[in-house]
C-alpha cells in the first residue's frame, strides 16, 4: 500500500526536524550514564555511573537503564539528567567542548540524614583499548605503574591516589579525566573482564540533611577517528523468511493527541500490520451483563467503540488487524486490579481465575464477534500482552499453553478465524515463556505467529532463539511492540535526541538480519513515545507545528520497500556496520539497509544478481531526512559507495 498525502497539521505543513550537532558529541543516556563520546562519527567508548556504596555494604547502587525513576532534558547545548538514589538527589549536566571532550557538572544534595561509605563518580574502560595503559596523575605527580606500564590486569585494586585527576595512554586511546578539586581516587580492574574502573569519590561519611556538592569534571578522548574500507558480500541464492514490512501499536491513550499523530503516521508511512488494544474492563465490567447483547443494543463505552474504530480504519487500509488485552476486568482476575501492574510481593499483574475460564472465553469471544459483525473487522490473532510479566494479566508458560487451546478452540467453534499469539513477550529474554506451548503439539493448531517484545534481550543466540520457534511451528515471526527503552516515556525528551534515533534503527537493522520478523511493530504511531515532535509532544510548546523527527524518518526509509521481499544473506565482519538484505528475484527488486555506527568510510557490497544494475542511496541522519543521493552503477556484481558517518543509509534497485 502506497498512502501519501499532503498533512497539513496544527497549522503548517511539516517539515523534518534538524538536531544541532557539535564536533565533540557525548552520548549521554536518559539514565545519566555516558556511553562514549562521538568524535567525527566515532565512537570512543566508556562508560560512565554514579554509584552509591553504604557502609560496611559490599553492594553498589548504580545508575543503569529502567533502574532509578530519572528526568532527562536539553536545554540549548547542556544536557541535563536529574536522579535520585536513595536520599541522595543528582543533577548531572553534560556539554559537549573541544573535539573529543565533554564537560560534565554534578550537583548533589542529600535530603536526609544519611552515612555513606562513598558516593563515586565511576567511568568503566573497555579492556580492548585500556588493558595496556599506562596511567599518570595529573596533579600533583607524575606516577608510573610497574609492568612496563601495563595496567596488572588480574589484581583487583591497583591504585588509592589523591589527585585532580588522571591521564591514560595506550595504542588504541588516549584518555584524559580532570576534576575541579582534589579527591580520592580509586583504580580497579575488573578480574573477569579486565575491563579499568575509575572511582572518583565525591563524599563519604556523615552526610546531614541538606548538605550539598558541586564537582566538575572534562573528559578528553582521542582516537584515529578513521575506519577502514567495509566489504559486504550477498548471497541472493538463499532466500529466507519474508519481510511484509513496518507495523505500528495503535493503543489510545491521549484524547487530544492521539489523533493527530495517528493520521500524520497513516498518511506518511507505508504501515502494513496494525496492533490495537481490547479495552476488556470497559467492555465487560459487571459479569452479570452479557456484554455481546449490550452492545447490540447500543450500549458501547465510548473508549471502546474509539478501540474498535482504530481496529476498522487499519482494516480498511488493507493491513491484518492484532489485538492486545491488558487490564482485566475485577470478576476475571484474581486480587484487585489496580493501575500500577507492581504488588508488594515483587509480583506483576493480575492471574485469570481458574473457576472463571468458560466465562472470560465468551466475554473475549463476544468482542470479537461483535468487531466482525459491526465493523466488519476479523482481527488476525489475539493475545494478552506481556503476559509472562504481568502487563497486566500474568500466566505461568502452562497457563499460556492452557489459554491457547481454550480460547483458541472456544474461537473456531464460534465461526472466527482468529489465532492466538505466542509469546508476545515483555522483551526477548522471556523464551522461557513460550516452551509448555512449544512442547504441547494441541496448542499449534491455534498458533497464528510468535511474537516477543524488542525492550531487553538483544544478544545474538536470544534473538535466535524466537527464530527457531517461529520455524519449529512453520508459522511467522512478530516483533509485537519495537523500540529500546520501555521506561522512556518517564523523559519523553529523549526521542528527539540522535543517540536515541541511532540506536534504534540499529536495533531493528540487527533483528531483521538475526531473526528475520515478519514485521517489527512500532511502540507506538499514536502520541506515546511518539515519532513526531511539535504540537505539545514531548513537552514542546504547544506553538510549534507537527514535525517528524530523526526516528520518523529511519522508520520512514525503512518501509519504503514493496512487501513480499525475502531476507537474503550478508556477509560482513565489521563491528561497527549493521547490515541486512531483501530481495525478489522474479519482481528484480532489492534493497539494502545499512547502519554506519562509525567514521564515514568507503563500502563495496559483493555479490549481487547480474540483472541488478543500479542501486539509490537514501540516507538519515542528524542533517539528512531520508534524503536520496547518487545513483550507484552495479559493474560485475559489485556495488562501491560512501557511507556518512554514523548515518542510517539504504539502497534500492532501480
Amino acid at each position: 500500500m502506497s498512502i501519501l498525502r499532503r498533512a497539513v497539521l496544527c497549522g503548517t505543513v511539516f517539515f523534518f526536524l534538524i538536531t544541532t550537532v557539535t564536533v565533540a558529541q557525548p552520548e549521554l543516556h536518559p539514565w545519566g550514564n555516558l556511553g562514549g563520546i562521538r568524535v567525527g562519527g566515532q565512537l570512543l567508548r566508556f562508560e560512565s555511573s554514579l554509584r552509591v556504596l553504604g557502609p560496611g555494604s559490599r553492594h553498589e547502587q548504580a545508575t543503569a537503564r529502567e533502574r532509578y525513576w530519572t528526568n532527562y532534558r536539553r536545554e540549548g547545548a547542556a544536557q541535563i539528567v536529574q536522579t535520585r538514589i536513595d536520599s541522595l538527589y543528582f543533577t548531572e549536566t553534560v556539554r559537549a567542548g573541544a573535539p573529543g571532550t565533554a564537560q560534565i557538572q554534578l550537583d548533589i544534595e542529600a535530603h536526609a540524614d544519611m552515612t555513606v561509605a562513598g558516593v563515586f563518580f565511576h567511568l568503566n574502560l573497555p579492556a580492548g583499548d585500556f588493558a595496556a595503559a599506562t596511567l599518570q596523575q595529573i596533579e600533583p605527580a607524575v606516577l608510573q605503574l610497574p609492568g612496563h606500564g601495563a595496567l596488572p590486569v588480574g589484581e583487583n585494586e591497583i591504585l588509592r591516589v589523591r589527585a585532580k585527576g588522571l591521564a591514560l595512554s595506550s595504542a588504541r586511546r588516549e584518555m584524559r579525566v580532570q576534576t575541579d578539586a582534589a579527591g580520592l581516587i580509586v583504580v580497579q580492574v575488573d578480574p573477569a573482564t579486565g575491563d579499568l574502573g575509575l572511582y572518583f569519590t565525591l563524599l563519604a561519611g556523615p552526610t546531614p540533611a541538606g548538605q550539598k556538592l558541586s564537582r566538575q569534571f572534562k573528559i578528553q578522548v582521542e582516537g584515529d577517528g578513521k575506519a577502514a574500507p567495509a566489504a559486504l558480500r550477498l548471497f541472493p541464492e538463499c532466500p529466507g523468511a519474508v519481510f511484509t514490512g513496518l507495523g505500528g501499536n495503535f493503543r489510545l491513550q491521549n484524547l487530544r493527541d492521539d489523533p493527530k499523530v495517528i493520521d500524520y503516521c497513516l498518511a506518511n508511512l507505508d504501515v502494513r500490520m496494525g496492533r490495537v488494544e481490547l479495552p476488556w474492563q470497559l467492555w465487560h465490567p459487571v459479569d452479570t451483563v452479557d456484554p455481546l447483547a449490550a452492545a447490540r443494543r447500543g450500549e458501547l463505552h465510548p473508549r471502546v467503540k474509539a478501540a474498535m474504530e482504530m481496529a476498522q480504519r487499519l482494516h480498511r487500509l488493507k493491513m491484518p488487524v492484532l489485538l492486545a488485552a491488558w487490564f482485566p476486568p475485577e470478576w476475571a482476575a484474581e486480587g484487585a486490579v489496580t493501575r500500577d501492574p507492581r504488588h508488594a510481593d515483587g509480583s506483576w499483574g493480575n492471574p485469570l481465575r481458574k473457576d472463571r475460564m468458560d466465562a472470560i472465553y465468551a466475554s473475549l469471544t463476544g468482542y470479537l464477534l461483535y468487531l466482525r459483525e459491526a465493523y466488519g473487522v476479523e482481527v488476525s490473532m489475539f493475545s494478552f500482552n506481556e503476559s509472562d510479566l504481568g502487563i497486566n494479566v500474568r500466566q505461568t508458560p502452562r497457563e499460556h499453553a492452557a489459554l491457547i487451546k481454550g480460547l483458541g478452540a472456544y474461537m473456531k467453534a464460534r465461526g472466527l478465524k482468529t489465532k492466538m499469539l505466542l509469546g508476545d513477550t515483555a522483551d526477548a529474554n522471556g523464551f522461557a515463556f513460550v516452551n509448555a506451548a512449544l512442547d504441547d503439539p494441541e496448542t499449534w493448531a491455534y498458533i497464528g505467529a510468535v511474537s516477543f517484545h524488542s525492550w531487553r534481550g538483544w544478544e545474538k543466540s536470544t534473538l535466535l532463539e524466537w527464530r527457531d520457534a517461529a520455524d519449529r511451528l512453520d508459522v511467522p515471526l512478530l516483533v509485537g511492540e519495537g523500540s529500546i527503552d520501555a521506561a522512556a516515556w518517564r523523559y519523553p525528551r529523549i526521542f528527539e535526541e540522535p543517540l536515541y534515533a541511532l540506536e534504534e534503527i540499529k536495533l531493528y537493522v540487527r533483528l531483521l538480519a538475526i531473526c528475520q520478523p515478519q514485521a517489527i511493530l512500532q511502540w507506538q504511531l499514536t502520541a506515546d513515545y511518539s515519532l513526531l515532535s511539535g504540537c505539545g509532544l514531548h513537552g514542546s510548546s504547544d506553538s510549534l507545528p507537527l514535525q517528524p523527527t530523526q526516528r520518523f524518518r529511519n522508520l520512514q526509509q525503512l518501509s519504503r520497500p514493496p512487501a513480499g521481499l525475502r531476507f537474503l544473506p550478508l556477509a560482513g565482519d565489521t563491528d561497527d556496520l549493521y547490515a541486512t538484505a531483501l530481495g525478489d528475484a522474479k519482481q528484480k527488486t532489492y534493497a539494502f539497509h545499512i547502519v554506519n555506527d562509525g567514521p564515514e568510510r568507503d563500502l563495496t557490497l559483493s555479490g549481487l544478481p547480474e540483472k541488478l544494475k543500479r542501486l539509490r542511496v537514501y540516507t538519515t541522519n542528524p542533517t539528512k531526512g531520508m534524503e536520496a543521493g547518487a545513483l550507484i552503477a552495479v559493474d560485475g556484481g559489485v556495488a562501491r559507495l560512501r557511507l556518512e558517518a554514523a548515518s542510517f543509509v539504504s539502497l534500492r534497485s532501480e
